[in-house]
This record gives C-alpha cells, structure tokens and sequence, in this order.
C-alpha cells in the first residue's frame, strides 16, 4: 500500500490541509463546545459552572447559557451519622481520660503481699473498709471545726467487712475494742519478732499499720480479705460535701460534746461535718460502740448510694469534685483499682436498697473485763458459722445477738 509522506510546505510538498469550519454549536470564543442543560441533578458535583468559560458572558452562564444550577437536597442521613459518630468518639475519649485521671489517685500504699500466714480464699470478693482518725493534712483550724483533737499516729474509728457475691451482699462492723488474738508478727520498725498477744483489736492498728490489722482479722476468722481501704477524717467529711450532703434518718436526738455531735431526730441531710460528728459519737448512746458500729454502717451506705446515684454520675459539676475529694484521701492496697473501688460502692449501694445485709460481727459479752479495760467478745460459734457463709457465697443467716 503506498504511504503518504508529509512535508513542510514548498520544495515540492503537498500544500496543508485546509481547515474545516468551526461547528455552529461550539462558545463565541471558540474553544469550548457548549453543553447541554442538565435533565437533574449530577451524581458528581465538581465545582465548576457547567458547560462556561469563567469571564465570558453576562450572566450566569454567557449569552445564551443555562440558568442557574438547582440546589441539590441536604444529605441528613449522612451529616447525622457524622454528628453521632463524632459525639460517641468524644464521649469515648472524656470517659477514658476520666478514669485514667481518676485512677491516678487512688493512693496504692497497702502491699497485702507481705501479710503473713493467710488463709485461703473462698468465693466472693472481701473488703476490709476502714475508717481511720489520721489527721493527715488537717490544719488547727480544721481539727477545731470537726472536733478530731490533734493527736499523732492514726487509730481506727470504725472497720466495716464488705463481702460482694452473687447471693447477696453483706457488711459486718468489727467492734474496735474486740478482744481478739493478735498473731506473732515481725515489727516493721524493729524487725524483731514480736510474740503473740490479747489484746483489743484496735491495737494491731495502732501498732502496725494495716498489715497487722489485715493479719489479726484473716487469724481470728480464717476469712482472706481480698482488698483493704481506708479513708481519714478529713477525707470523709470532704467527701460527704462533694456529694452535696447526704440524707439520713436520725434515729434519736444525738448530742456529744466530744465528737461535736448535735442532731434532733428525724429526716434531715448531713453535711461533712455533721457526718463526721455522727459517726464518731459513741458517748450517749445505749449500746455504746455497738450502737455506734449500726450508725456508720447506716451511713456508709446512704453515702454509697448518693455517690453512685445517676444525679452524681451524670453530672460533671457534682462527679469531679466528689471523686477528686474522696480519691485524694483514699487509701487502698497495692492491686485495687478503680474499677474495685467502683464495685465496693455499688455493692454498699445495694445494701443500703435491701439487697444485702448489715450486722454486727456476733456477739457473746459486750463488756468483758480484760486487762485493757472493757472489751467486747465475739460468739465464736457463730462467726465459725457466718465465716463459712461467706467463704461459700451463700445467703448469711446468722444473727448478730
């Protein structure tokens, strides 16, 4: 097949071909054709205006253009979608960085790890929750407004085993001045191996700290405690305020000059310091520290339920400030986390509602003579029976008397 060269134009080459005319439908510039009106709505939206040239014309299009482009419907569906998927992200990202903050609080001093001698563990979670008269961090003016004294060192007010299981729950005040055995341990100070003794159990507190405390009470019940902790005067009646003050029946008039206390009986909300003052009375009370153990128990639970409440959860201006002011204050042992802390109070909340629980651990003499003075003795008959209640997770049926 002959091929056809194409040459320059002149020396012999054939001339150019001619150009064909323009088409009429092309712009009056020449250059780009005009397109035709949309029949609805583009599935691709590209930005520019359809079918002109930018400058050209006198209106929206140039001579003779289309008219302006519809609007194309909002898209909801899609831009609701984003609204919630962005609002569950936030709420992902204040939530996680809650508990991180939360969690950093929590004072992990108590290492149960070095407790000798414990027994097994049974069913169930235990808790040893312990009020203690540190005034740590108090100032002169503080220890006058709550009437704590000012005394050095700290001693346990009140000691609360809370046992968490799938048939109930169960909160068990221990009596300060129980007359119990407290086991030969190695001083903390000294290193010395220090002999077995009698003694209130208080004094394994005041002398060792929780450690000790955790070991009498493992000894004298043969129950593990799973997770210790412990909250000091201020930290309590702070507590008790960052919940906005918690409800309570008064079971009495109440009036003791030692622990500040004076309240008519009836319905009424506590603040902090009216809290503390309540707990602490002993004096004037018929069954003394007995009756006293009934009343911070009452209370403990009417705090739990105000602290796990939906209005306190719910609402940041009331969380933040109730657990900065009761994690600042809040000590608990090496392995307890937030989470702990969180099932501890729920499951106060739920004795508080009638699902669980609250006695005495059970008593045979409320005044035994001792050589420390008055003590009480507990009916080891029935703590050998309620022991094995909660080692087993089942409902307690013992009484306190």
């Amino acid at each position: 097949m002959p091929q056809v060269r194409r040459g320059a134009p002149g020396a012999g080459a054939p001339p150019p071909y001619d150009e064909p005319p323009l088409p009429p439908d092309l712009s009056p510039q020449g250059t780009v054709p005009r397109q035709q009106a949309s029949q609805g709505y583009d599935d691709y939206d590209d930005g520019y205006n359809t079918g002109q040239v930018y400058g050209g014309g006198n209106g929206p299009g140039g001579p003779g253009g289309p008219g302006p482009r519809p609007v194309r419907p909002k898209n909801w569906k899609r831009r609701i979608t984003i609204g919630l998927v962005t609002l569950i992200v936030l709420l992902l990202a204040v939530g996680i960085g809650t508990y991180l903050w939360a969690d950093s609080k929590l004072r992990n001093e108590v290492d149960l790890s070095k407790v000798e001698d414990r027994p097994g563990g049974g069913k169930g979670t235990n808790y040893l929750i312990v009020g203690s008269d540190s005034r740590e961090g108090m100032s002169d003016e503080d220890k006058k407004k709550l009437h704590t004294g000012s005394a050095d060192g700290r001693r346990t007010d009140s000691m609360i085993l809370l046992h968490v299981g799938e048939n109930g729950n169960t909160m068990v005040s221990l009596p300060r001045d129980s007359w119990v055995t407290i086991p030969a341990f190695t001083g903390s100070e000294s290193g010395r191996r220090i002999p077995q003794s009698q003694n209130k159990l208080n004094a394994s507190f005041s002398s060792e700290g929780p450690g000790l405390l955790v070991r009498t009470i493992e000894y004298n019940t043969g129950l593990k405690i799973d997770h210790y902790a412990e909250i000091g005067f201020d930290g309590f009646a702070n507590l008790v305020d960052g919940v906005g003050g918690v409800d309570i029946d008064i079971p009495q008039d109440m009036k003791d000059k030692k622990s500040g206390n004076d309240l008519k009986k009836g319905k009424q909300t506590l603040n902090g310091q009216q809290a503390l003052a309540f707990v602490r009375q002993r004096y004037g009370l018929a069954g003394g520290d007995l009756d006293r153990t009934k009343n911070q128990q009452k209370f403990l639970s009417a705090l739990a339920n105000k602290a796990a409440s939906p209005s306190t959860i719910m609402n940041p201006f009331k969380l933040y400030p109730t657990m900065g002011a009761g994690l600042d204050n809040l000590v608990v042992d090496k392995d307890m986390s937030l989470w702990d802390v969180k099932d501890m109070f729920f499951a106060m909340k739920s004795v508080s509602g009638g699902e669980g629980k609250q006695m005495n651990m059970p008593i045979s003499n409320p005044g035994l003579a001792t050589s420390k003075g008055s003590a009480v003795q507990w009916d080891m008959a029935k703590v050998k029976q309620l022991v094995g209640e909660l080692k087993n997770d089942e409902k307690v049926t013992v009484s306190s008397n």
